[in-house]
């Protein structure tokens, strides 16, 4: 840097009752927040807000190279740490470069706060250079969105966000700041330490009424089941929801964004339900008669047709902070709405205190028939193959390695995805960093970056395909600048997979556009890149590759596995079916099973 840079924390350097320019207030209130990392990617709209940037030294700013990739970056990074995620872009292509990423945090309630930069207000619906109606793109795909004209209002307007971002239903705002409001001064007045919106008062503590009715469904049934989705991560309730499982001793099981809540190694677990979950788990699901759901929204890949589900009677609690959850795809009969952690805490009470115990002979012949439909070990494969590798076989190995470690696992979207959650058996909440509701391609490398970077002594694993990861490979490079050495797996079949697997299933085996006739030499690649590159062509150069790419700690390294083809994700549920018709990879008949 030249010696005759301007000193640090200038933006710091005024107090209370002094004439600040709007981008200095935006600094010091994000200090105020505690953030510690901002992804972003400078333009002409947000150049006082980087300049600002420059003068402080307690938030580090990530270059990324694609605005998509700041928003998953801190997207993954708010997923890790239950933190907010911040992101930072420019205006017009900055914005909607950043849609996905938005709209990937929204669809799995990510507390994010993402700041963009627009034309100067007087310009505001002129056609300007670089304009474009942030708001109104966004409204559908946030928690709420500021349109800043003022720099008076800046300092309760990041309050707001903040605020509305981390509690309730989390998920992501925005706030839009023209460029004159940038740099328009204003009195600092300070930061508050808390704000009161009239507007704005989610539920936290549930009705006792409705947990009681809860207590008595729960304590008189004689086949429960609980049902967990996100939700109990996001509200940090895993530590209740096992003492639940324990205390009454029922079957539970995960959604794809609650892996982590139950330790997969706990014999209660039945592994993941759904789309793409166990035999075990979907029959328990169709088959109890007291479900309660905590965190989970019944969406169209748990639950399958909800026609097909509402044949089997059964009485559903559902726990959710949003009330618009309860009751929209499946009808309950004792709805509260109250922050999970809290809820359970007041049910687990009740219970301790009424003194009753559940149903010990209805609950043994109910494990009985679980025990039954686990038998038939629906996620077994051809592990002993010795001529090509096997996907899940990747992923067994991988967990057996890293088991007993401090590691994170992303993963893109598609069938690596699924092998993922199907075969690493994760023990802890917030180490499974994925994208659920949109299922976005492209994530798991910004997530490994933004995670690295806030858990840069911990292992970070990237499971992905060679057409996920294309999407934001350019993020190598921000690997190498910031130095967040990552670990990439991907499981390289030379198809866009799941799309592959259904136009066999579904569409006669025509494989329209899903094969990929020009791949890059990923090795090459990832060096051009400054990283390590690793081809991995026989099964037994798996776990040795694995192994070499642990031992390179500070260096991320591309892991090019080629995987068979021909490998498909079972079991699974086709569209329109009910979550018990499923196929199975011995038998690719329907059958209910």
């Amino acid at each position: 840097m030249a010696t005759n840079s301007p000193p640090k924390n200038l933006a710091l350097a005024s107090h209370i009752g002094e004439e600040l320019m709007g981008s200095d207030i935006l600094v010091k209130a994000l200090i105020e927040e505690n953030v510690k990392h901002i992804w972003g990617y400078p333009g002409g709209a947000v150049l006082y807000i980087y300049d600002a940037f420059y003068r402080q030294d307690k938030i580090q700013h990530v270059l990324v190279r694609h605005e998509q990739a700041a928003v998953h970056a801190a997207d993954g990074y708010a997923r890790a740490t239950g933190e907010v995620g911040v992101a930072l872009v420019t205006s017009g292509p900055g914005v909607t470069n950043a849609i996905t990423g938005i709209a990937t945090a929204y669809m799995d309630s990510i507390p994010m706060v993402i700041i963009t930069g627009n034309v100067p207000t007087h310009a505001i619906g002129l056609d300007a250079f670089q304009e474009c109606d942030t708001v109104g793109i966004t409204r559908p795909i946030v928690k709420h969105n500021f349109l800043v004209k003022d720099p008076r209002d800046l300092e309760l307007t990041i309050k707001k966000a903040f605020h509305i971002a981390r509690t309730g239903r989390p998920g992501p705002v925005v706030i839009d700041i023209p460029k004159d409001v940038s740099f328009k001064k204003a009195t600092y007045h300070g930061y508050k330490e808390a704000v009161d919106m009239r507007s704005y008062q989610p539920v936290l503590k549930g009705h006792a009424g409705q947990i009681k009715k809860a207590m008595q469904l729960l304590l008189g049934a004689k086949r429960p089941y609980i049902y967990s989705g996100g939700g109990a991560i996001l509200s940090n309730a895993t530590g209740e929801l096992r003492h639940l499982v324990e205390m009454l001793g029922y079957p539970c099981t995960n959604t794809l964004m609650g892996l982590g809540a139950i330790d997969a190694n706990n014999p209660k677990f039945l592994g993941m339900l759904g789309m793409h979950g166990t035999v075990e788990a979907n029959n328990a699901m169709q088959n109890c008669d007291v479900l309660i759901a905590i965190g989970a929204r019944f969406d169209d890949r748990v639950i399958g047709n909800p026609k097909h589900f509402a044949q089997n009677e059964r009485k559903i609690i559902h726990i959710d902070i949003d009330p618009s959850s309860i009751s929209k795809r499946v009808k309950v009969d004792v709805p509260i709405v109250g922050d999970v952690k809290d809820v359970l805490i007041e049910l687990m009470g009740m219970i301790k205190e009424s003194g009753l115990k559940p149903d010990a002979a209805a609950l043994a012949d109910w494990w009985k028939t679980i025990e039954g439909w686990r038998s038939r070990n629906c996620m077994k494969y051809d592990s002993e193959n010795t001529l090509v590798i096997k996907p899940q076989k990747v992923i067994e190995t991988l967990w057996n390695m890293t088991k007993d470690d401090d590691v994170y696992i992303t993963s893109d979207v598609g069938q690596h995805q699924m092998w993922a959650a199907q075969y690493y058996k994760f023990k802890d909440p917030r180490r499974w960093i994925n994208s659920g509701g949109l299922g976005t391609m492209g994530v798991g490398i910004p997530y490994a970056m933004g995670i690295k970077l806030a858990k840069p002594d911990s292992e970070v694993f990237c499971v992905t395909g060679e057409g996920s990861v294309q999407m934001c490979i350019q993020e190598l490079s921000t690997c190498l600048q910031y130095k967040t050495p990552i670990k990439i797996v991907a499981l390289n079949n030379r198809y866009l997979g799941m799309v592959r697997q259904w136009q066999e299933i579904e569409y006669s085996g025509r494989y329209s556009s899903s094969y990929m006739d020009a791949l890059p030499d990923f090795v090459k690649l990832a060096e051009a890149y400054g990283h390590v590159g690793i081809r991995v062509e026989r099964p037994e150069d798996v776990e040795p590759a694995l192994r070499e790419a642990r031992r390179l700690k500070d260096r991320t390294v591309f892991l090019d596995i080629q995987t068979d083809q021909t490998e498909n994700v079972f079991p699974m549920v086709q569209a329109g079916k009910g979550i018990t018709e499923m196929l199975l990879s011995a038998n690719l008949g329907s059958e209910d099973l």
